[in-house]
Protein backbone atom coordinates (compact mmCIF):
# COMPACT_ATOMS: atom_id res chain seq x y z
CA UNK A 1 0.00 0.00 0.00
CA UNK A 2 1.25 3.23 -1.07
CA UNK A 3 1.11 6.42 1.60
CA UNK A 4 -0.67 9.09 0.48
CA UNK A 5 -1.25 10.71 3.08
CA UNK A 6 -3.42 11.00 6.47
CA UNK A 7 -6.98 12.14 5.69
CA UNK A 8 -8.69 14.64 7.92
CA UNK A 9 -11.41 11.93 8.04
CA UNK A 10 -8.85 10.32 10.57
CA UNK A 11 -9.07 13.38 12.99
CA UNK A 12 -13.05 14.02 12.40
CA UNK A 13 -13.03 10.23 13.99
CA UNK A 14 -10.79 11.16 17.13
CA UNK A 15 -12.69 14.36 17.95
CA UNK A 16 -16.06 11.85 17.66
CA UNK A 17 -14.42 9.46 19.83
CA UNK A 18 -13.35 11.77 22.40
CA UNK A 19 -17.10 12.70 22.48
CA UNK A 20 -18.74 9.55 22.64
CA UNK A 21 -15.99 6.77 24.45
CA UNK A 22 -18.14 3.71 23.57
CA UNK A 23 -17.90 0.55 22.33
CA UNK A 24 -21.49 1.19 20.13
CA UNK A 25 -19.55 3.90 18.56
CA UNK A 26 -16.28 2.21 17.76
CA UNK A 27 -18.26 -0.86 16.54
CA UNK A 28 -20.40 1.93 14.21
CA UNK A 29 -17.49 3.51 13.16
CA UNK A 30 -14.89 0.98 12.81
CA UNK A 31 -14.90 1.10 9.00
CA UNK A 32 -13.74 4.65 9.02
CA UNK A 33 -10.99 3.76 11.69
CA UNK A 34 -9.75 0.87 9.43
CA UNK A 35 -10.02 3.39 5.93
CA UNK A 36 -8.63 6.58 7.44
CA UNK A 37 -6.40 5.96 10.64
CA UNK A 38 -5.27 2.35 10.86
CA UNK A 39 -4.68 1.98 6.51
CA UNK A 40 -3.07 5.12 6.26
CA UNK A 41 -0.73 4.61 9.16
CA UNK A 42 0.05 0.98 8.22
CA UNK A 43 1.21 2.59 4.91
CA UNK A 44 3.61 5.01 6.39
CA UNK A 45 5.00 3.12 8.92
CA UNK A 46 6.05 0.36 5.41
CA UNK A 47 7.26 3.97 3.46
CA UNK A 48 9.40 5.46 6.95
CA UNK A 49 11.16 2.11 7.90
CA UNK A 50 13.61 1.58 5.53
CA UNK A 51 15.72 4.66 6.92
CA UNK A 52 14.24 4.25 10.36
CA UNK A 53 13.61 0.63 11.49
CA UNK A 54 10.37 -1.29 11.58
CA UNK A 55 7.04 -0.14 13.62
CA UNK A 56 5.16 -1.44 16.41
CA UNK A 57 1.54 0.03 15.81
CA UNK A 58 -0.27 0.10 18.93
CA UNK A 59 -3.83 -1.22 20.01
CA UNK A 60 -6.47 1.05 20.19
CA UNK A 61 -7.80 -0.36 23.13
CA UNK A 62 -6.68 1.01 26.47
CA UNK A 63 -5.85 -1.53 29.60
CA UNK A 64 -8.71 -0.07 32.14
CA UNK A 65 -7.60 -3.19 34.92
CA UNK A 66 -5.91 -0.67 36.83
CA UNK A 67 -7.28 2.54 35.84
CA UNK A 68 -10.15 5.08 37.51
CA UNK A 69 -10.44 5.71 33.69
CA UNK A 70 -13.11 2.91 32.54
CA UNK A 71 -13.03 4.63 28.82
CA UNK A 72 -12.53 1.44 26.53
CA UNK A 73 -10.32 3.17 23.36
CA UNK A 74 -7.74 5.66 23.20
CA UNK A 75 -7.88 8.85 21.78
CA UNK A 76 -4.99 8.49 19.15
CA UNK A 77 -3.37 6.05 17.09
CA UNK A 78 0.42 5.68 18.25
CA UNK A 79 3.61 4.16 16.44
CA UNK A 80 6.68 3.25 17.93
CA UNK A 81 9.75 2.71 15.77
CA UNK A 82 12.21 0.80 18.52
CA UNK A 83 15.50 0.45 16.56
CA UNK A 84 16.20 4.46 16.32
CA UNK A 85 13.89 5.45 19.04
CA UNK A 86 10.84 7.35 17.68
CA UNK A 87 7.61 7.53 17.82
CA UNK A 88 4.57 9.43 15.83
CA UNK A 89 0.80 9.56 16.54
CA UNK A 90 -2.60 11.16 15.41
CA UNK A 91 -5.04 12.07 16.91
CA UNK A 92 -7.85 14.53 17.03
CA UNK A 93 -5.73 17.67 17.52
CA UNK A 94 -3.36 16.13 14.61
CA UNK A 95 0.42 14.75 14.54
CA UNK A 96 2.75 14.90 16.50
CA UNK A 97 5.87 13.25 16.54
CA UNK A 98 8.75 12.37 18.91
CA UNK A 99 12.14 10.69 19.77
CA UNK A 100 14.70 9.77 22.66
CA UNK A 101 14.47 7.63 25.78
CA UNK A 102 11.12 7.45 27.71
CA UNK A 103 10.72 4.48 29.39
CA UNK A 104 14.04 3.96 31.50
CA UNK A 105 14.90 1.60 33.58
CA UNK A 106 16.79 2.82 37.28
CA UNK A 107 20.30 1.84 35.84
CA UNK A 108 19.07 4.01 32.68
CA UNK A 109 18.48 7.00 34.53
CA UNK A 110 21.91 6.82 36.69
CA UNK A 111 23.82 6.72 33.70
CA UNK A 112 21.71 9.28 32.00
CA UNK A 113 22.83 11.40 35.09
CA UNK A 114 26.39 10.61 35.40
CA UNK A 115 26.57 11.52 31.29
CA UNK A 116 24.85 14.52 32.25
CA UNK A 117 27.06 15.35 34.79
CA UNK A 118 30.43 14.41 33.46
CA UNK A 119 32.86 17.89 32.13
CA UNK A 120 32.85 16.52 28.29
CA UNK A 121 29.51 14.21 27.98
CA UNK A 122 27.59 16.64 29.48
CA UNK A 123 28.56 19.87 27.41
CA UNK A 124 28.05 17.88 24.65
CA UNK A 125 24.42 17.34 25.36
CA UNK A 126 24.06 20.83 25.74
CA UNK A 127 25.09 21.44 22.34
CA UNK A 128 23.33 18.84 20.63
CA UNK A 129 20.04 20.33 22.51
CA UNK A 130 21.04 23.58 20.79
CA UNK A 131 21.13 21.89 17.29
CA UNK A 132 17.56 20.59 17.73
CA UNK A 133 15.57 23.98 18.94
CA UNK A 134 16.55 25.49 15.56
CA UNK A 135 14.06 23.03 14.46
CA UNK A 136 11.73 24.25 16.73
CA UNK A 137 11.93 20.27 18.83
CA UNK A 138 10.74 20.89 22.33
CA UNK A 139 12.86 18.76 24.91
CA UNK A 140 10.70 16.82 27.16
CA UNK A 141 10.61 13.93 29.34
CA UNK A 142 10.05 12.62 33.37
CA UNK A 143 11.51 14.56 35.74
CA UNK A 144 11.98 15.28 39.68
CA UNK A 145 11.25 18.52 41.50
CA UNK A 146 15.49 18.47 42.57
CA UNK A 147 18.83 17.95 41.44
CA UNK A 148 19.40 14.51 42.87
CA UNK A 149 21.38 13.47 45.56
CA UNK A 150 25.44 12.96 45.09
CA UNK A 151 25.33 16.35 42.68
CA UNK A 152 25.56 20.21 44.22
CA UNK A 153 22.13 22.15 43.33
CA UNK A 154 24.53 24.41 41.52
CA UNK A 155 25.06 22.29 39.00
CA UNK A 156 25.82 24.37 35.72
CA UNK A 157 23.88 21.50 34.57
CA UNK A 158 21.51 21.25 37.65
CA UNK A 159 18.01 21.43 35.37
CA UNK A 160 18.84 18.32 32.88
CA UNK A 161 20.37 16.61 35.96
CA UNK A 162 16.42 16.64 37.13
CA UNK A 163 15.54 14.76 34.05
CA UNK A 164 14.95 10.65 34.58
CA UNK A 165 13.96 10.39 30.76
CA UNK A 166 14.50 12.50 27.83
CA UNK A 167 13.44 12.95 24.60
CA UNK A 168 12.05 15.52 21.71
CA UNK A 169 8.72 16.35 20.22
CA UNK A 170 6.39 18.72 17.82
CA UNK A 171 3.22 18.63 17.74
CA UNK A 172 2.64 19.51 13.77
CA UNK A 173 -1.52 19.88 14.21
CA UNK A 174 -3.10 19.77 11.03
CA UNK A 175 -1.24 21.66 7.91
CA UNK A 176 -2.51 21.07 4.57
CA UNK A 177 0.59 18.73 3.52
CA UNK A 178 -0.74 16.29 6.30
CA UNK A 179 -3.23 14.98 3.75
CA UNK A 180 -1.29 14.12 1.40
CA UNK A 181 2.51 12.36 0.86
CA UNK A 182 4.50 14.97 1.95
CA UNK A 183 3.39 14.17 5.45
CA UNK A 184 6.49 11.69 5.10
CA UNK A 185 9.15 14.06 4.20
CA UNK A 186 8.03 16.21 7.00
CA UNK A 187 8.07 13.33 9.82
CA UNK A 188 11.35 12.05 8.66
CA UNK A 189 13.00 15.66 8.43
CA UNK A 190 11.78 16.00 12.11
CA UNK A 191 13.14 13.02 13.05
CA UNK A 192 16.40 13.59 11.14
CA UNK A 193 16.42 16.59 13.39
CA UNK A 194 17.06 15.00 16.65
CA UNK A 195 19.61 12.72 15.40
CA UNK A 196 22.20 14.53 17.79
CA UNK A 197 20.22 14.26 21.21
CA UNK A 198 19.32 10.09 19.75
CA UNK A 199 22.62 9.55 18.88
CA UNK A 200 24.17 10.94 22.35
CA UNK A 201 21.62 9.06 24.35
CA UNK A 202 22.56 5.66 22.58
CA UNK A 203 26.03 6.51 23.19
CA UNK A 204 25.90 7.85 26.71
CA UNK A 205 22.57 6.00 28.14
CA UNK A 206 21.80 2.75 26.30
CA UNK A 207 19.37 0.45 26.11
CA UNK A 208 19.32 -2.26 28.81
Amino acid sequence: MTFTGIPVTALDFYEDLEADNTKAFWTAHKGVYDESVRGPLEALVAALAPEFGSAKLFRPYRDVRFSKDKTPYKTHQGAWFGESSRYLHVSAAGLFVAGGYWDTSSAQVERLRRAVGDDVAGPALERALAQTRRARLTLGGSTITRVPSGYPKDHPRADLLRYKSLTLGREFGCPAWLATSRAQTEIAKAWRAMAPVVEWLDTHVGRD
